[in-house]
This record gives structure tokens, C-alpha cells and sequence, in this order.
């Protein structure tokens, strides 16, 4: 399979975002997210970072600056992974995930100077206590792009109306994405760092790179009420993107690709929908995961 490199990525979260479930229970689906009624807000000249919404996971970030150049956020937390984006130079905000879960994060907006280099514009402390700590992995964000009326999440609600298992509504939609997209190898080959999935027009296309498979599986079960990680690492050599599902009562599955009525882990839809969901040879190459390295999770 083809590497495919997604590093800084960057694009507009849509306006409507899907809140979390209560802390005790992950039954009732998502509703449209109310204003927080504390206002949280850092800033200079140049930059803006709302951390209103720190709690269900996520801050909002805007450039200022009014530059014509190269926007890059980092997200770090104390002692945690260090994660860069790309962000718009219009003043439009863009949600960004605390995925780290609780802690203290910076949140550091850069300007491209010349070539690779940058210059810090803005940076800020939060101190983050997450309602819920499935909450980074329930919204929309960049990498996981999506809405109420995205194509994939109705088509999510159709397939899951009749269903309360969680396990079964996950085989619903790993089968759905498999058996509806193919592999654009096209794509794979020519993908340029600030590749971002459009789920509609993928849904539509009827093809995609393992990062579209990944979302569009991410975001279809996110709407459902099912956290899930996005992860993006290395099978073998090759960097990929995969994901990681949440049930209750079992715990986030992260050890089999392949799917027995009971077991998800590492579900990764690219490879299943290229060699057959049911193939001994997927089975063989995943094994017991020890190929798969991941690096981050959205």
C-alpha cells in the first residue's frame, strides 16, 4: 500500500457540533452542543483562543494577524504528545481536540516567517477537567469533518434505527464503509501534506485513502453515540490511519482489525475493504496488532 503523509492538516470545523453523553452512561445519543455559560477567552493582536469549551474537550482557535502566510497551532500538553495543525489566515475559528485528556495544555499560534520557519504569535495556558472523558472523541473536529446532515451520518442513523447493540451498530457501519468505498490509489500516490477528508463528496465518489476510510467510519459512529479514536501511525513502514472504538463495558478494542461478532480493535477499514473483511490473508498481516504503531489519536 502506498505511504501517505498527513501531518499539519487544517479546515474549518463545520458549525454544528454533537455533545457528548452524560458522564455516567453512553446510551442516549448526541444533541446539538448549547453555549457554554462561562466565556473563557485569551488573546492579543494577533491571536484567539476560546477555551469556553474546554470541559467537553475541545478549544477554538482564530488568527488575528491579518497575514497573508502559513498558520500553525500547537496543542501540547504537560508531559504529553505534542500535536501541530494548520489554521487558517482569514479570522475564521477552527476547533481543535484535547485529546490528552486531563492536565494542562498550550495552545501556541505560529506565523511563517521565510521557508520553514516561524515565529510565535500568540500563546496561552488552559487547565483542562474533562466532564467526560469520552468527550474529544464524540465531536467533530478536522480530521473526523462532519454534521447532522453529512450523507455518511444519515446514512449511519439509517443502518443503526433498529439496533441497541453497540457492538452490532459498529458491524452495521464497518460494513457499510467497506463494502461502499474502494481504494483510490490515484490519490494515495499524489495525497499532499493539508489532505483533508470532504466525507460528502467521498460518500459520493465512492473512493478514498485509508485517512477517508477512517473518518467516514469515525464520524459515522461518533454521531451514534460510540466514542472512536482516528489514529494516525505506521503499519509496517507505511504511514497510515485507522481507528479505535469504545463499548461499554469492554473498553476501547484496540488488538484485531477483523471483525467476530465480538472482538474490534484496530479497525481498520482500508485494509479490510482491500483484502475482504473475512480473508485469512487480513487476518495474518494484523495478527495480534504488534504491526500497527500509532502516533496520534483525534
Amino acid at each position: 500500500m502506498k505511504k501517505m503523509c498527513t501531518r499539519a492538516l487544517a479546515a474549518l470545523l463545520l458549525a454544528a457540533l454533537l455533545t457528548a453523553l452524560a458522564p455516567a452512561t453512553l446510551a442516549a445519543l448526541p444533541e446539538p452542543a448549547e453555549k457554554q455559560a462561562d466565556v473563557v477567552v485569551y488573546r492579543n493582536g494577533k491571536a484567539k483562543v476560546d477555551a469556553s469549551n474546554a470541559a467537553e474537550g475541545y478549544v477554538t482557535v482564530s488568527y488575528l494577524g491579518g497575514r497573508d502566510v502559513r498558520i500553525k497551532v500547537r496543542v501540547t500538553k504537560l508531559d504529553g504528545i505534542q500535536y501541530t495543525y494548520d489554521l487558517n489566515n482569514k479570522g475564521d475559528p477552527e476547533v481543535f481536540p484535547l485529546t490528552e485528556g486531563d492536565g494542562s495544555y498550550t495552545v501556541t499560534v505560529y506565523e511563517n516567517v521565510v521557508d520553514n520557519r516561524y515565529s510565535q504569535a500568540y500563546s496561552c495556558s488552559i487547565a483542562v477537567k474533562l466532564r467526560n472523558p469520552f468527550l474529544p472523541f464524540l465531536y467533530p473536529n478536522q480530521h473526523v469533518n462532519y454534521t447532522t446532515e453529512t450523507k455518511c451520518v444519515v446514512k449511519a442513523a439509517e443502518l443503526t434505527a433498529d439496533l441497541t447493540d453497540q457492538l452490532k451498530m459498529v458491524e452495521a457501519v464497518y460494513h457499510f464503509v467497506v463494502g461502499h468505498l474502494s481504494y483510490d490509489k490515484a490519490l494515495a500516490a499524489s495525497v499532499q501534506s493539508g489532505y483533508l477528508p470532504v466525507l460528502d463528496s467521498i460518500y459520493d465518489k465512492q473512493t478514498g485513502i485509508c485517512f477517508d476510510y477512517a473518518s467516514m467510519m469515525a464520524a459515522m459512529l461518533r454521531s451514534r453515540g460510540i466514542p472512536c479514536k482516528l489514529v494516525f501511525g505506521y503499519a509496517g513502514d507505511a504511514y497510515h490511519a485507522w481507528i479505535n472504538v469504545y463499548i461499554e463495558g469492554k473498553g476501547w478494542l484496540d488488538a484485531l482489525i477483523y471483525f467476530d461478532g465480538v472482538n474490534w480493535s484496530l479497525v481498520d477499514p482500508t485494509f479490510a475493504s482491500t483484502a475482504g473483511a473475512n480473508s485469512s490473508q487480513l487476518k495474518e498481516y494484523v495478527g495480534d496488532g504488534s504491526a500497527y504503531v500509532s502516533k496520534y489519536a483525534y
